[in-house]
């Protein structure tokens, strides 16, 4: 394995770019090939076997990018597809479940923690069973919340409209005390302050992008994978591809990401 190639990220659009930025921070020797899916996107809302389907293509697609781990940036894929693919693989692959599942765990001071994520994430029950599994006494609240990745996904991060929907979607998990809450969808991070500010500063937020960056970087460390003092060879550090709306992808990842996004390319992710 050359310790020097790219570390795959997907997730079904801009979401997982928090995690990307977090790799970035964390590991900036690192190279990167990202895919969105933007052209199948939300992922939320669809069956198992569809994620599962999807995730293996754009696997299939990294693969042919020589990548030499993969991080699933997208908790439905997480929750539907990282099992199965795992065990496919002969390549290091991680999702952002267990990171942010383990941080929620250690950080709740009353046991009582709220996960609000994508239907698909929440129907699956994926984080009540992971922290259960590593604390049995914990309370877990869970809340889907359909509406937050269309409003990122068009950008109204700070918007009365925003304000609105998150009061109604966050009223149910205060009436239920917890004093931690898991962003569990990785569009979420971008509306911290809009959550924060309605949780209020009692209310501790995990974001599971941060932790995964982490858990990425000791996973790497582990295997001697870690790149070898930022040498990138001839090949662009940061490549980005999605499936549709090229031109728009590039708008929001270099209003979010740390260094301009200069191109983004289109695929067509079925034919892998």
């Amino acid at each position: 394995m050359d310790r020097n190639a790219p570390v795959g990220v997907f997730d079904s659009g801009v979401g997982g770019l928090t995690v990307a930025r977090e790799i970035m921070r964390q590991m900036p020797d690192e190279k990167i090939i990202y895919f969105g899916d933007t052209a199948r996107l939300p992922y939320g809302s669809k069956s198992q076997d569809t994620v599962l389907r999807y995730s293996r293509q754009i696997i299939r697609f990294l693969l042919t990018k020589e990548v030499k781990a993969i991080v699933i940036a997208c908790n439905t894929a997480s929750a539907y597809a990282l099992e199965t693919v795992e065990r496919e693989l002969d390549i290091p692959i991680i999702g952002v479940i267990r990171a942010g599942a383990r941080t929620a765990v250690n950080s709740t001071r009353n046991g009582k923690i709220g996960v609000i994520g994508t239907e698909g994430t929440i129907s699956s029950g994926i984080y009540t069973d992971v922290m259960q599994q590593m604390r049995p006494d914990i309370d877990v609240t869970v809340k889907s919340c359909p509406l937050f990745v269309p409003l990122v996904e068009e950008g109204l991060l700070h918007d009365s409209v925003t304000d609105e929907i998150a009061s109604r979607y966050l009223s149910v998990l205060k009436g239920r005390f917890i004093d931690t809450l898991v962003l569990g969808c990785t569009h979420y991070p971008l509306l911290r302050s809009t959550l924060g500010r309605i949780m209020g500063d009692d209310v501790t937020l995990v974001n599971p992008a941060y932790e995964t960056a982490l858990e990425l970087k000791a996973l790497l460390s582990g295997k001697n994978l870690t790149c070898d003092n930022g040498k990138t060879g001839n090949e662009e550090k940061y490549q980005f591809y999605v499936s549709d709306l090229a031109e728009k992808f590039t708008a929001f990842a270099t209003s979010i990401l740390p260094n301009e996004v200069k191109e983004t390319r289109k695929i067509h992710v079925e034919e892998y």
